[in-house]
């Protein structure tokens, strides 16, 4: 199936957008972007040159993903929330030579009105709570929240809780995967 793009979306020659992909109302994707198959872009999102969106992503509302910012499979972007790609940024100073790379993994979930500072990386199905400024890498399967981000736990691939026995390992009862905790980072058990 073709892309289904709102009539009020701006999309700039040299743009990719893969099969089955949504875009809704007021959206501008710029020059140089690849956004995959299967996608969902909510109302008034921004998406800069030079941004890579996988395939299953799911971006809210009033979202700005700016230059430098990749987003691979299955990332869910929730309402307001936004990305950054400058640490100092000045309005008479171009900086633009500047910008950092800031890389979220498979599967990670950021909360509503939360920041992203440039040049951090969001490990694979990690979640960040809403209204959470994330200035430094969060692990795989980590739970961070507030201001700025702090540990609070660990998830499953599915979002659940994990809680860790004596053994430093877990079981997920929802999807019924495994995990263990080695060296203070979560691994998902290899059945």
């Amino acid at each position: 199936m073709k892309p289904q793009i709102h009539t009020s979306t701006i999309v700039d020659d040299g743009a990719i957008i893969g099969e089955n992909t949504k875009i809704w109302h007021f959206t501008h994707i710029s020059s140089k972007v690849i956004i995959g198959k299967n996608c969902s872009l909510g109302q008034n999102v921004f998406v800069g040159n030079n941004v890579i969106i996988g395939d299953n992503v799911k971006i809210q509302n009033n979202v700005s993903i700016y230059d430098g910012v990749i987003l691979e499979d299955n990332v869910f972007c929730g309402p307001s929330m936004t990305f950054t790609n400058v640490i100092n940024p000045r309005s008479h100073i171009n900086r633009k030579d500047k910008f950092q790379k800031t890389i979220v993994k498979i599967g990670a979930t950021i909360g509503a009105n939360a920041t992203i500072i440039c040049g951090v990386e969001l490990g694979e199905y990690s979640l960040v709570g809403a209204g959470t400024v994330v200035k430094k890498n969060v692990h795989s399967y980590e739970t961070v929240v507030g201001v700025p981000a702090s540990h609070l736990g660990w998830v499953c691939q599915c979002g659940e809780k994990l809680l860790f026995d004596s053994n430093n390992k877990s079981h997920c009862n929802f999807c019924h995967k495994d995990y263990y905790l080695e060296k203070q980072r979560c691994n998902i058990a290899k059945n």
